[in-house]
């Protein structure tokens, strides 16, 4: 047994806010309330610790099948833990693509062989990702599948995203959309501005993004699906899913601590680190996705976790493949940024990152309460430390954030009841 003692324990579905302890018994948790004792218990003191549900990522690339120099599920679930995260979710555009089952079943497999990290693998609507015809969608479902995506793609005809609603809400499911219109992209590579004038880029307009939401909220609408939209970038996109909710469509959204943290501006150097799709925009943008997550129109926060090789990125801005590490400093910047300057409190951080994210995808996880399994992640508030990409776990060192002062590191995770890191590093 592990009795956690004098945490300040941060629980939304319980409506947990105060210090506490919590007793866990091999993979669950036993108890949760002030004074508990235990004879036989390992005990940790957490005195001016926070306390929380294991965070968990909806939005993340693990690139294992097929491009494993950039990632693997083990190094990718590594990275999760490093992160604070006890839960990901894979996207499907690995090499191939995940469209049958096999290569779900071959990533969950994986995942259990690193006994890391809970590994939850999204399935392509489309076959190839090309966007022509549908999966056998019941069947990935079956196999393990908690939504569908072609991510990194959109699926541009509408007709068969109409088909794979219809089919999504007979299976209760989840389609997580990547709304990009690929004709209006053409060779964008930057949010369209002064600044993409300036550095002599191609610009991509908020309307290659805008538009595609609008036209998917509009089919949710008519299907009664269940639709997420993944990495909302743009101000329109945020009063677009703010009327859709209005009006009872069944939508949910996310936004990434790159778009919430950074604009336009940080492209001024050509840091390819920087280049990511959708492109960072501007300030305006940035404040109203700000908004949109404080008042509900956001639902939670993904990383959208990109890792790159540095060839990859070693390259002219314009040719740079998109994509930023993101999963081992996601915590820290949004605490850095939002906690500790009383943007945000310790329950809204936990809604958004924990609660939340399970309730989309449909999991039992994202809670401390008694009986359910034991994933924790304690951030120590004061810690401060400098962004190391060369101490990732991840094999993606794709980062803006080289070398940033960042508060709210996670310091210890238990992962199933099991500490799986203690002092900032993996045991």
């Amino acid at each position: 047994m592990i009795l956690l003692k004098h945490g300040h324990v941060v629980d939304p579905a319980q409506n947990w806010d105060g210090v506490a302890d919590i007793l866990i018994d091999g993979q669950v948790i036993q108890a949760i309330g002030p004074d508990l004792q235990a004879a036989d218990a390992q005990v940790i003191d957490l005195a001016g610790k926070v306390v929380m549900p294991g965070f968990i990522d909806m939005h993340v690339h693990l690139r294992e099948p097929g491009r494993e120099d950039k990632e693997t599920v083990l190094t990718g679930t590594q990275a999760a833990i490093h992160g604070g995260f006890t839960s990901i979710a894979c996207m499907p555009n690995t090499t191939p693509v995940a469209d049958n089952e096999a290569i779900v079943e071959a990533v969950l497999y994986k995942a259990q062989k690193a006994n890391l990290a809970d590994v939850y693998p999204i399935a392509c609507i489309t076959k190839g990702q090309k966007g022509e015809e549908l999966t056998e969608m019941l069947l990935l479902h079956q196999a393990g599948a908690v939504a569908f995506s072609d991510d990194g793609r959109t699926v541009q005809h509408s007709g068969v995203m109409r088909r794979a609603m219809d089919y999504s809400k007979a299976l209760d499911g989840l389609l997580i959309s990547h709304c990009e219109d690929e004709d209006l992209l053409g060779s964008g590579v930057v949010n369209e501005g002064i600044i993409s004038t300036e550095l002599g880029l191609a610009g991509i307009p908020n309307e290659v993004e805008d538009l595609v939401i609008a036209r998917d909220l509009m089919l949710a609408k008519l299907t009664g699906c269940r639709i997420h939209i993944a990495h909302v970038s743009t101000a329109g996109g945020v009063e677009l899913i703010a009327r859709a909710k209005a009006d009872g469509v069944r939508v949910t959204a996310e936004a990434t601590p790159h778009h919430l943290c950074l604009t336009e501006e940080a492209v001024r150097g050509y840091d390819t680190n920087t280049k990511v799709n959708p492109p960072l925009r501007t300030e305006a943008d940035r404040e109203a996705l700000w908004n949109g997550l404080k008042n509900g129109v956001i639902d939670c926060i993904a990383t959208d976790h990109a890792p790159h090789t540095i060839q990859e990125k070693e390259v002219e801005y314009a040719y740079a493949a998109n994509g930023i590490s993101g999963l081992e400093t996601a915590v820290p910047l949004i605490w850095t940024n939002f906690v500790a300057t009383g943007k945000m409190t310790w329950k809204e951080l936990a809604l958004a990152m924990s609660k939340r994210p399970a309730d989309i995808l449909g999991i039992d996880k994202g809670t401390l309460q008694v009986g359910k399994i034991a994933d924790i992640v304690v951030i120590d508030p004061e810690s401060e430390k400098t962004v190391e990409k060369s101490r990732f776990y991840s094999k993606g060192k794709n980062t803006p954030f080289q070398g940033m002062q960042l508060k709210g590191w996670p310091e210890m995770v238990l992962k199933d009841g099991r500490i799986v890191l203690k002092q900032g590093v993996l045991c």
